[in-house]
Order: C-alpha cells, then sequence, then structure tokens
C-alpha cells in the first residue's frame, strides 16, 4: 500500500484509508505508540493500557531489595510520619 505524507499546519500527517483502520481495528482519537528500527522502519502499535494487575505480574517476587530500600526501611521516623 502506497501513502502520501501530507502538510497539516506546521505538522506533517499520514492518511491511513477506512479499510486499514478496520483491518487493524484502530480509529481516529486512539492513542498510539511509535517506534523506529535501526533499518528506518516506522513501527505503530496501539498504546497498552496496564493495569496494577498486570505490572506485579511482570515483577520478580524473589528479587533481592535495592540497598537503598533497606536503609529507608531500617530509618527511624522523624516529624509525624505513621510507619
Amino acid at each position: 500500500m502506497e501513502i502520501t505524507l501530507r502538510k497539516y499546519g506546521n505538522s506533517t500527517v499520514v492518511v491511513l484509508p477506512p479499510a486499514l483502520l478496520k483491518e487493524l481495528d484502530i480509529a481516529a482519537g486512539q492513542p498510539m505508540t511509535l517506534d523506529t528500527t535501526t533499518d528506518g522502519k516506522i513501527v505503530l502499535s496501539k498504546k497498552t493500557k496496564y493495569t496494577l494487575e498486570d505490572l506485579v505480574a511482570q515483577c520478580d517476587m524473589r528479587a533481592p531489595k535495592a540497598s537503598d530500600i533497606e536503609i529507608w526501611d531500617a530509618a527511624k521516623a522523624i516529624g509525624t510520619e505513621l510507619w
């Protein structure tokens, strides 16, 4: 598929045909991420909306705590902090 870049104010835009939008299940106004590869290709992806559960699932709960966290945990309360 060949497309043409167009000027829109001070920006340059890409116009995607409706058939492609339908095929990719994307729509105008949808958040997307744009990356490039080392060989100059553009990768356009749907922006992933993570939940806390998704993020926690990626964590290695067996990983050791960072040394600065251990220092913070051992610190005495100063002021009106609640522990």
